[in-house]
């Protein structure tokens, strides 16, 4: 039976913040000149802790007064101002990440990429970072219309028949993998807190600890 492992990207393979803060404040220096949002200071824990939510339950729940319309464009800004700093070079992965996955094949795994992100976004992520040398197959929720994680793997596990695990830094996806019946590595090195993980089988404090953690849960 072929073994599979569902990985997040955002906080588990890729280091976002190093695109993610400029994105989010520009964005957010547009809503002030638009009159939508006073001015304000934001602290990197303040911005990080967006990461791994998908773009509309982001602004749903970081500015819920704002208007739909509102919403939609600065999502839209922050999506595109990712891209073309991913294209301009800026975008890291987290040191490491590259072996990780090469391990995690030479164990025997297939790699899937299951990311709550916009298409264009995973599209330039592969081109930059060459990951269709890593990954069998990539899913993102804009795809799915934005739905959970959770209601994603199933229409992966009948695409791709096997055994699962998955890993990834936020409780979003540990409750899609819960929810699945998965066996699930919380990444303490991404942008989750300690209360996200703390039922995890395991947990990696290093994208490094990925493949003994994989190996220890597929012969548990």
């Amino acid at each position: 039976m072929q073994d599979y492992i569902i990985l997040d990207y955002d906080g588990t393979l890729h280091d976002t913040m190093h695109i993610y803060k400029r994105a989010f404040l520009e964005t957010y220096a547009w809503l002030v000149q638009e009159g939508r949002a006073e001015e304000q200071e934001f602290a990197d824990a303040q911005i990080s802790c967006w990461l791994g939510y998908n773009s509309r339950v982001m602004w749903d729940r970081f500015m819920p007064e704002l208007e739909e319309s509102f919403k939609l464009r600065a999502s839209a800004r922050t999506g595109e101002s990712m891209v073309r700093q991913i294209a301009a070079g800026r975008a890291v992965l987290y040191p490491g990440a590259r072996e990780t996955m090469r391990t995690l094949k030479e164990q025997g795994f297939r790699l899937v990429f299951l990311s709550n992100c916009k298409e264009a976004y995973m599209e330039a992520h592969r081109a930059c970072f060459g990951l269709d040398a890593y990954f069998d197959a990539f899913y993102c929720c804009e795809t799915y219309c934005f739905i959970p994680k959770g209601e994603i793997i199933p229409e992966i596990m009948r695409e791709h028949p096997g055994r699962y695990l998955a890993a990834g830094d936020r409780g979003s996806d540990y409750e899609a993998a819960r929810q699945n019946q998965i066996p699930f590595i919380g990444c303490t090195y991404g942008f989750g807190t300690a209360e996200e993980l703390i039922c995890a089988d395991r947990l990696a404090n290093d994208v490094s600890e990925l493949p003994i953690c994989a190996e220890n849960l597929l012969h548990s």
